[in-house]
């Protein structure tokens, strides 16, 4: 899994409210839940986020509810992967559920700007700041299981295309 994109920086504690505020939350339609994306941490985020950027996230991304129209919100704006020093636990699953690429770096949020581009190579596990003469970040690796999940669009995804295979 490789990743290629403009950085949108957020700081710690950013809540599933932040990400996908509750007064949306009537619909679990992705594409309308995307259109509010990160509107209240910026709301210039979803009109001028480009398809494939990526979050570089703070301390603790995803804490409060444990809704997953947090990460649906996410990857159905566009977002190709969040890179955050640390993930709320219910987040961190529910991302994988979704099919939402997340990483882990202690290291980048300070390395890189806003605006700056970013290449995060799962399979070597390193995020590369492109244009920059400082050496890749390591990221923590993902487990096989969950790499599965992503590529798989999702665990629902995932369960369906093992399911085929059984039955095939």
């Amino acid at each position: 899994m490789k990743f290629r994109g403009r950085v949108w920086k957020f700081g710690d504690n950013i809540d599933t409210d932040a990400i996908i505020p509750a007064r949306y939350l009537a619909t679990s339609d992705s594409a309308a839940l995307a259109q509010h994306c990160m509107e209240d941490a910026n709301p210039e985020f979803i009109r001028q986020m480009k398809r494939g950027d990526i979050i570089l996230a703070g301390e603790n991304f995803g804490c409060g509810s444990s809704r997953e129209h947090a990460p649906i919100a996410i990857k159905a704006a566009g977002i190709s992967c969040v890179v955050a020093k640390s993930f709320a636990r219910i987040f961190y699953r529910n991302a994988f559920n979704m099919g939402l690429p997340i990483f882990e770096s202690s290291k980048l949020w300070s390395l890189a700007e806003e605006g700056q581009v970013i290449v995060v190579d799962a399979d070597v596990g390193v995020i590369t700041i492109v244009g920059s003469r400082r050496k890749p970040v390591e990221i923590n690796a993902i487990p096989e299981f969950m790499q599965e999940l992503i590529e798989s669009g999702g665990l629902i995804s995932h369960l369906a295309k093992k399911y085929k295979e059984m039955n095939n």
